[in-house]
């Protein structure tokens, strides 16, 4: 979406709008998961599930060294063998949950962290050997996998083809040395562009970055530096992040002043840098936070209203079931959320004696299915057909949501959002507010709004 986005920024609408909410990656949000959820439910939704196509995420929690503004579920170590010991672990679990979808077919695979670079050559060639062992990957899968460019020589680039991986995202957050500083996150610019150089060179079919806006000692002028390097890079896709600076949450975040961050303007400000600047580079706006190329499946994918949304984020493979393997890792099985326990200690322990590591989920109820097909839709699309979630789940939408239609006024009287007999569409000016909207159907909302639990829309 590359039309005129200067309309994207009404300074008073964003201050009015500008509070905290969830970027509903799920509906309901992980927040609602309990551990009343079990492995009989999980089973329970495997078998109730309607496709036989799966995605799989796997979480190596790994990293060499502390970025001090990650909110990730991470371990920094420089002791390699503890990641041989996780493997034994995961493996274990690989081995529990496979053959619980033999009837599936793997489209797509997925290594985040963590650093899941952080795996020698020997230890990513034992976890791959091992899940195309025991799941079913169709031809020509996608395989993608997290990279941090400080750890790593240009050749991993081959290594990873050679693995079968076709996706990479590369975390250079910012290019300023200044910046990089405050975070303990010092980089090379020149070796990202080599390994960049390099994954084109060997065909690689999407090459990513990611970009963090918010961070200490940023400016317009440093930014425009990121930005511009950005564009000299050629990638396919931009992950564009604002940093939620949540020291309470965080104990790495306590190293960032308070006043080494920008102010609430300034921030706003670079936002808008960035989404001017790559949207003028050529790049499509997708969704909230994420640029592509116009050739991009994920911007053709929104362009005709099929982009999906999951735990990673932005996707085509709205089919798919999403397994989650590793600590901390979330699954989305048929009409269900779960998760793994979250540290690693615990991990171990559950898998030595049960063989996986679910802690907690939710069996989704038919309003939370209705509502987060609201939600994924508004969300990925700008743009809602109320008759066909009337068809889908046989109800008569301005009936069932009649007291959130009353709630959506509010942003109906800004000229925000057009409620019509059939459709609800989200205006432009409202992109950067699409959280705000979504939140209007979240049924959980209420008990949540007077506790920081989630991340400033802006």
């Amino acid at each position: 979406m590359t039309a005129n986005i200067s309309h994207f920024f009404d300074k008073a609408l964003l201050a009015k709008y500008n509070t905290s909410g969830p970027r509903y990656t799920s509906y309901p949000t992980a927040l609602e998961f309990n551990d009343s959820f079990d492995e009989t439910q999980l089973i329970q939704a495997i078998e109730q599930s309607t496709t036989n196509e799966l995605s799989l995420y796997v979480h190596i929690p790994f990293c060499h060294s502390l970025c001090y503004y990650c909110g990730c579920n991470k371990i920094v170590t420089r002791h390699q063998d503890k990641a041989d010991v996780y493997l034994d672990y995961l493996i274990k679990e690989i081995e529990h949950r496979a053959p619980l979808f033999t009837q599936y077919h793997i489209r797509q695979l997925h290594l985040g962290g963590g650093t899941p670079s952080f795996l020698t050559d020997a230890q990513l060639t034992r976890l791959i050997s091992t899940l195309k062992e025991r799941f079913a990957f169709i031809e020509h899968a996608e395989l993608s996998i997290e990279i941090d460019p400080r750890e790593i020589e240009v050749s991993k680039i081959d290594e990873l083809k050679a693995l079968g991986f076709n996706r990479i995202s590369i975390g250079v957050q910012d290019i300023d040395s200044k910046v990089q500083e405050a975070i303990n996150r010092v980089q090379s610019t020149e070796f990202i562009g080599q390994l960049i150089a390099r994954a084109k060179a060997l065909a690689f079919d999407s090459v990513n970055v990611d970009l963090i806006y918010g961070l200490p000692h940023q400016t317009e002028e440093t930014f425009a530096k990121t930005l511009a390097q950005v564009k000299a890079f050629d990638v396919d896709r931009i992950s564009l992040f604002s940093y939620a600076h949540l020291p309470s949450r965080f104990a790495a975040q306590r190293k960032l002043r308070d006043e080494w961050l920008p102010n609430a303007d300034a921030k706003l400000s670079l936002m808008r840098q960035a989404i001017e600047t790559l949207t003028g580079y050529g790049y499509e706006f997708i969704g909230m936070d994420h640029f592509a190329k116009p050739s991009d499946e994920l911007a053709m994918a929104q362009k005709l209203g099929r982009l999906h949304r999951n735990f990673q984020g932005y996707t085509t493979k709205g089919e798919c079931d999403l397994l989650g393997l590793g600590v901390s890792s979330i699954s989305a099985i048929g009409n269900s959320f779960s998760q793994n326990i979250k540290d690693l200690t615990p991990y171990y322990q559950a898998i030595d004696e049960q063989d996986h590591a679910l802690e907690k989920g939710i069996a989704l109820s038919k309003d939370d299915l209705i509502r987060g097909d609201v939600i994924r839709e508004l969300m990925c699309n700008l743009f809602l057909d109320k008759q066909s979630i009337e068809s889908k789940h046989n109800i008569v939408f301005d009936e069932y949501f009649a007291q959130e239609l009353v709630s959506l006024q509010t942003f109906i009287d800004d000229g925000l959002v057009d409620n019509a007999e059939t459709t609800i569409m989200v205006s432009p000016r409202a992109r950067l507010l699409i959280r705000n909207i979504c939140m209007s159907f979240d049924a959980y909302m209420k008990r949540h709004l007077n506790q920081q639990r989630f991340s400033r829309v802006i």
